[in-house]
């Protein structure tokens, strides 16, 4: 009999940025449901510190992603990371013609740049038998014209990114997930009150007619911490999002 993937993570060092809202909270809570001493990281304090104590999280830190100091004194105290989620990331939209050029930056410096300033400061406390969860998104592979084309290249470069680090930081597994439209706090905040109808014209014409839940899409975070054997993949989950 072949052990559950989630029995993979019992006992096992799992820290989660943007773990405190939307699908890094449904990892994180999943990851501890599994057995894992789960540590999540914010960007508000007081938000994460009651995360943690409502959830039985080991621990919680606050970071600003963009920061390497804050990152580097998020992850100082930690003396091992099994598993490493870097899903934090705010919606970047602006026409490059007219957007603040700084910016239109924090969707690289969310994404990539906030990825290098956790892996360096974790260093060899790191576990060699472990991973790193990335966060991409559907519009790496459809980006829209309404602003979104510096976004979509940080999507996609996040992809990229996991298969090149699934070379360089061997045996460390690197995984991107790419989440289609999912019903989270984010959207919430990105649309507000253009939410209703925003949803509404989208899952008309989504397969499954609806929207993907932070649940579902924390699962798929789980999945990839615990199949030993996903490296350097894209794992989309998305509802067919792609295919229309």
């Amino acid at each position: 009999m072949f052990p559950a993937l989630s029995s993979t993570l019992q006992d096992r060092s799992v820290v989660v940025f943007g773990g405190t809202s939307g699908i890094g909270l449904a990892a994180a809570r999943q990851a501890k449901a599994a057995g894992a001493a789960v540590i999540v990281v914010g960007r508000d304090a007081a938000g994460a510190e009651r995360v943690a104590a409502e959830n039985g999280f080991a621990g919680w830190r606050a970071a600003d992603v963009t920061r390497p100091d804050a990152v580097a004194a998020a992850l100082a105290d930690i003396p091992r990371v099994d598993h490493l989620a870097l899903l934090a990331g705010t919606f970047v939209a602006g026409k490059i013609r007219e957007a603040e050029v700084d910016h239109l930056k924090r969707a690289f410096d969310e994404r990539i740049w906030a990825a290098v300033h956790a892996l360096r400061a974790l260093g060899d406390r790191l576990a060699g038998d472990g991973s790193v969860t990335l966060i991409s998104g559907a519009l790496a592979d459809r980006p829209s014209a309404q602003g979104t084309a510096v976004l979509a290249a940080a999507s996609a470069a996040m992809e990229a990114f996991a298969r090149g680090l699934a070379l360089e930081l061997a045996p460390v597994r690197v995984n991107a997930l790419s989440p289609g439209t999912t019903d989270t706090p984010l959207l919430a905040r990105t649309l507000g009150a253009h939410r209703d109808a925003y949803v509404a014209g989208l899952t008309e014409r989504l397969p499954q007619r609806r929207l993907g839940t932070a649940e579902e899409a924390g699962a798929a975070v789980v999945f990839l911490m615990g199949n030993g054997f996903m490296n350097g993949e894209t794992l989309h989950i998305d509802g067919g999002g792609r295919l229309i």
